[in-house]
């Protein structure tokens, strides 16, 4: 039997998952890895020591897994990933149990230190977005979730194709 700690990790992302799997394997702890909540769900049979749980998932969130998991056993310490960091999801994530919330890009050490405790709250409160930002940001977000489909994601949103198509040649905005 491993001494090592158990980690599930879960993440859409499949390179990412992969590289960040490597690296905290290197760190010690005994990784499974999943793609999907329904995925984790079935890998999970005990509740690991430590998660790491990706945000926006095809498919159910990683919300509802960080509760799910919470249930299981209310002592898994749960890091939450985001590429759409936003401070109601920040909020929702540590009301639910996460212990640590952080926005992608995210290196190894960040996560390793989130899951050892070693990560510092931030001496000042976060930036909040310009507006440009989290249009932006939101744009992308439901142009994922459209598969890319311009047109889709126009509807969605209530815009004209084209006027969705000149903003999305823009450049991110300045956080």
């Amino acid at each position: 039997m491993s001494s090592a700690p158990s980690l599930l990790l879960v993440d859409d992302d499949e390179a990412f998952r992969t590289r960040l799997g490597r690296a905290l394997g290197e760190r010690g702890y005994a990784v499974t890895l999943a793609g999907s909540v329904d995925e984790a769900l079935a890998l999970a049979t005990e509740a690991p020591e430590f998660a790491v749980l990706d945000l926006r998932m095809p498919g159910a969130s990683g919300l509802e897994l960080l509760s799910a998991l919470k249930a299981q056993d209310p002592n898994t310490r749960v890091v939450m990933l985001t590429g759409y960091g936003s401070i109601s999801t920040a909020v929702e994530a540590t009301r639910r149990g996460a212990a640590v919330y952080l926005t992608k890009p995210v290196d190894a050490d960040a996560v390793h230190r989130a899951l050892s405790g070693d990560a510092a709250p931030p001496a000042v409160e976060p930036e909040t977005p310009t507006l440009a930002r989290a249009e932006w940001e939101y744009i992308h977000r439901v142009l994922h979730d459209c598969g890319d489909n311009i047109s889709e994601a126009a509807r969605r949103l209530g815009l004209h194709r084209r006027s969705l198509q000149r903003k999305l040649q823009k450049y991110p905005p300045p956080r």
